[in-house]
């Protein structure tokens, strides 16, 4: 068992790897600097640096490994890709495209991703509220849950579990359900004053947590409220606590 310290550099790569996939949050995370110091030795062993991790799953450790080697060794991910446009399962009941969206995420561009997000979500809303530019709440609940769970998925797992609607939910619900403490903990609001979009955002990794994807709050909590609280989510955070 992993303690505190760091690992050892004596360990191998694929020795860190197996530890990076079986430890507590805290061990993992704990291994993320030697890891990446040694992109080149993962890089070297292919699709086997991945087989700890299900595609179909949220794993952040395996988005994090891919972030790695799109920062290091972007040579081998089409090999590791092969003709799939991301590492990640991501199902659509409506026949969405999620290879931009997961393109962006792999690549930390955090501010395309999140307005890739926000169109998606125009879109499952329905033609008028693509129309419109925005969503009403009204409108969340016939929102397709299997897309609004691969949005989450994907945020989760391209963040090291930092961002996403299911963080979001938790963050709430730690704060009993007060929103007017959400919004400055997840530093959509500072001072009484909302954050300025898109300049005065935090569009990386190390953005408060929870900080994206974001969802307009001009109209209230009500939007929020309802995508949180979408049967889909609800039920996928009852399922996958860890």
């Amino acid at each position: 068992m992993l303690s505190g310290s760091s690992p050892s550099t004596s360990l191998s790569a694929e020795q860190l790897l197996e530890r990076f996939s079986s430890g507590s949050t805290r061990q993992r995370r704990s291994l993320i600097p030697t890891l990446e110091s040694r992109a080149g030795e993962i890089a070297a062993l292919g699709s086997a640096a991945l087989a700890a991790f299900d595609p179909a799953g949220d794993a952040w450790e395996a988005g994090w490994l891919l972030q790695v080697l799109q920062r290091h060794q972007p040579q081998v991910l089409p090999a590791l890709l092969g003709a799939r446009d991301g590492w990640f399962q991501a199902s659509s009941s409506v026949g969405i495209d999620y290879g931009p969206l997961q393109r962006d995420l792999l690549a930390e561009r955090f501010e395309d991703a999140d307005r890739s997000t926000s169109a998606i979500l125009r879109r499952l809303a329905g033609a008028e509220a693509e129309r419109r530019g925005y969503v009403y709440f009204s409108e969340v609940p016939a929102m397709p849950g299997q897309d609004l769970v691969t949005l989450d998925r994907l945020w989760f797992a391209y963040s090291q579990g930092r961002f996403g609607f299911s963080v979001q939910a938790r963050l709430l619900e730690g704060l009993n359900g007060r929103y007017d403490r959400l919004w400055p903990r997840i530093g959509w609001k500072l001072d009484g004053v909302w954050t300025r979009y898109p300049g005065a955002f935090d569009w990386s990794i190390t953005a408060p947590e929870g900080h994206m994807p974001l969802i307009n709050q001009l109209r209230g909590v009500r939007l929020m409220d309802a995508i949180l609280n979408h049967p889909s989510l609800l039920a996928r955070r009852s399922s996958s606590m860890r």
